[in-house]
Order: structure tokens, then sequence, then C-alpha cells
């Protein structure tokens, strides 16, 4: 494994770009959240994150709005919003090699370049709706390498243990404000300019990502000097038992847990209330899921966040339950509530997952586990609709649960399985 740099700060010749220093990960000198932030190419990466989820955020709503003004139809506007999932099965497969061949930082530079080229075509006014959805496409291909080549990265910047966790998390919280206020912040721009400069905006935050991630992350080399490409290096990495059951519990959970956000609109119908307790019902399952990542980080131990990552996954759903009754907006805001908090077994689940991947896969490995985790939630969103056509919605999110609780203990055995064999939470080979 490549060591990575230290909790302390590196110094600027690092910062502006030289080739990553070899030494032993050293603990952060003060616990919880801050300690990362005494790691200058983290905070780079931060901001970094924070100005390209602005762009995608914004992109979204924008061209959403912009092909509907364009065509008036509500079928293409939401197939706009569906093609930021749909693309990431075919990025995370067939790209993910990228991620272990090639150096992280000309990766994660040229992947927001390329956003940044797409979002300034779908500007022109004489682009076509069909260039718009393809250019949307293409955003979305590449989104997962990104994603994935970013998670590898923190694992060279922060080492592979406390200080990745939390990092990793960090930036998931960031991802779920996003959710809360992101969408607000594109509905108040868009009431100031148009779609198309709206565009500009995004395009603009692409851009800054690319000077900050360019800039401010070290120099480092490809982590496998040659790798499988395509469908191959994909089973590569997937035949291993003990990684295919890490991103099992990834995956698993997500594609159950979309369903009361994806009928939340219906159910607000089916009950009779306003507009805004659907954004209660909305804001519900990523309220609990920052608190309980902001929990996990703060107050757990490493020891103790291991140990319930296996409770909390197997009960996540469990309290869709609650929808049975077909209850009001309060005790379904709980239940969702409680539900987002218990996504703080991925902090756990994250040490697990670093330590098992061997380092010249590691970025191929965490590409494909972003992608499936994009993917499922389409998959999960396109299944709810379809069950609340033959079902009540609040049958459909009770069965959610009752369902999803059992896939989940079937992943949870496995992980098991693989946790006896090798006795010591480490890399598996498979059968």
């Amino acid at each position: 494994m490549r060591a990575a740099e230290s909790g302390t700060a590196p110094g600027a010749a690092e910062a502006a770009g030289d080739a990553a220093p070899a030494g032993p990960a050293v603990p952060p000198a003060a616990p919880g959240y801050l300690a990362v932030f005494a790691v200058t190419e983290f905070r780079f990466v931060f901001v970094a994150h924070l100005f390209s989820l602005l762009g995608v955020v914004v992109s979204e709503l924008a061209l959403t709005v912009l092909v509907y003004d364009l065509t008036r139809s509500p079928l293409l506007s939401s197939l706009t919003f569906a093609l930021g999932f749909l693309p990431y099965l075919l990025g995370g497969t067939l790209l993910a090699g990228l991620a272990d061949r090639l150096p992280p930082r000309r990766i994660l530079v040229v992947c927001d370049l390329v956003c940044a080229g797409c979002v300034a075509l779908m500007v022109v006014p004489a682009t076509p709706v069909a260039v718009l959805l393809v250019l949307r496409c293409a955003i979305a291909v590449v989104s997962p390498v990104f994603n994935g080549t970013r998670m590898a990265t923190l694992a060279d910047i922060l080492g592979e243990g406390e200080l990745f966790v939390l990092g990793r998390s960090l930036l998931r919280i960031v991802s779920q404000s996003a959710l809360l206020a992101g969408f607000a912040a594109g509905g108040v721009l868009l009431t100031l300019v148009p779609p198309r400069g709206a565009l500009v905006v995004t395009a603009a935050t692409f851009l800054v990502s690319a000077l900050l991630l360019r800039l401010g992350t070290a120099r480092r080399p490809a982590r496998a000097a040659a790798s499988t490409g395509g469908l191959a290096g994909t089973w590569a990495v997937l035949r291993d038992r003990r990684i295919r059951a890490l991103m099992l519990m990834f995956w698993v959970p997500p594609l159950f847990a979309v369903v009361p956000e994806a009928l939340a609109a219906p159910y607000a119908d089916e009950i009779g209330v306003s507009t805004a307790a659907l954004g209660l019902l909305m804001c519900a399952l990523p309220v609990g899921t920052i608190a309980g990542e902001l929990f996990a980080g703060s107050f757990l131990s490493a020891g103790a966040r291991s140990r319930i990552v296996l409770p909390l996954a197997v009960t996540g759903v469990l309290p869709y339950l609650l929808y049975a009754p077909e209850p009001g907006v309060a005790l379904a805001a709980v239940a969702l509530f409680l539900a987002g908090a218990t996504g703080a077994y991925t902090l756990g689940l994250d040490a697990r997952f670093v330590a098992a991947v061997p380092e010249e896969r590691r970025g191929r490995a965490m590409t494909l586990m972003t992608a499936g985790m994009m993917t499922v939630q389409g998959v999960g969103m396109a299944g709810a609709g379809i069950a609340a056509e033959f079902a009540p919605v609040h049958t459909v999110v009770a069965g959610t649960g009752v369902l999803g609780t059992a896939c989940l203990l079937a992943a949870a055995a496995e992980l098991r399985a693989t946790e006896r064999r090798d006795g010591a939470d480490r890399h598996v080979t498979s059968r």
C-alpha cells in the first residue's frame, strides 16, 4: 500500500503540485471532523467539492426548466432529470479502469473540464433538445469516474484510517445538505436569470473546481502501471467475495431508502396535505442522514462505528413500517428521520471497504461502488412508481420496509460470512 500523508498540513510546494511525499500516516492531533481540515490538500478537495456540487445541482434544475420551456413536454423534462442516474452504470462499468491507469489529479481535472465544456455547449441557443439530453448523459457518464477517483484520492491524502472515514463523511454531509439547500438556491437563481444564464454559472463552478484541484492537490502517479480494462477489469473486482459483499452493503440500503422520497408527492396527495407538508416529507430523510453522520463522526470511536455497521444497516428501512396505518405528516416524517439516521453505518463501512481493496484496484473499486449506488437509486425510484400504480402509497412504503429488511439481512449474512472466513476484516480472495 502507498503511504499516505500525515494529518499535519503539507508544505506549500506539495499544495502547489509537487509529487506526494511518502511516509506513514500520523494519527490526528485532535479528534473529530476538525482534524481533517488540518490537511491542506483536503481543504482544497472540500472546497472544490462544494463548487462541483453546486454546478451539478444548478445544472440539473436549469436544464430541466430549459427543456420544458423549449418543448412544453413534462415527459422530456422529467427525462432530463432521470438521465442523471441512468448513465452512471455505463460510465462506472466501462471507464472505471481509468481511475487506476491514469494519475488521479489529471482525471479529476479533466472530468471537471469535460463537465464545464458540456454545460458551455448547453448555453448555446442553437443547441437542439436532443443534443441537450446527450450532453446531460455525457456529464453523468464521467461523474462516477470523478467520484470514484476522488474517493480513492482521499485515502492517499488522509490515509486509510480515521481521517479518511471522517473526510468521506464530510463530503457526504455536504451532498445531503445540497438536497436541502441546493434546489432552493437554484430556484432563486432562476428567478433572477434565465435557464441559460444559470447554466453559465454552472460552467463557472466546474472550472473553479478544476482549478482548485489542479493547484491544491499533489501530483501522484497512477496506482497501477497496467490494469485490465473494460468489463474484464470490472469482473476482476466483483469476483472478490469480500469486496462484493461490502459493495452490496453500500448498494442495498439506498435501493429501498429512496422509495418514500420518490412517492412523497403522491403520498401527500393521498392524505390530502399541503405543499408545505410535502416539503417536510422531502427534508426529513436527508436531515436524519446528516444528524446520524454528525453524531457518529463526532461522538463514536472507530471501534464503536465498526460495531454498529450491521445493526444499523439491517434496521435501516424498518421505520418504514410506520407507514402501514397511513400515518399523518408528523409520524411519516419521524419514520423518514429515523431511517436517515441509520445511514451512520456508512462510516464504519467506509473503513472496511478501503481496508479490503488493494491499492492498485482502489480507483476502479470505488468508481464501481459509487456508480452502483446511483444506479440502484434510479432503479428504486422506478420500482416505487410502478408499485404505486397497483397499491396505495402507504402500503408500498410499508412493504418496502419488509422486503428491504429481508434483503439487508441476506446481504449482512454474506458480509459476516466473509469476515468469519478471513477472521480479521481484511482482503479475502474470492472463491
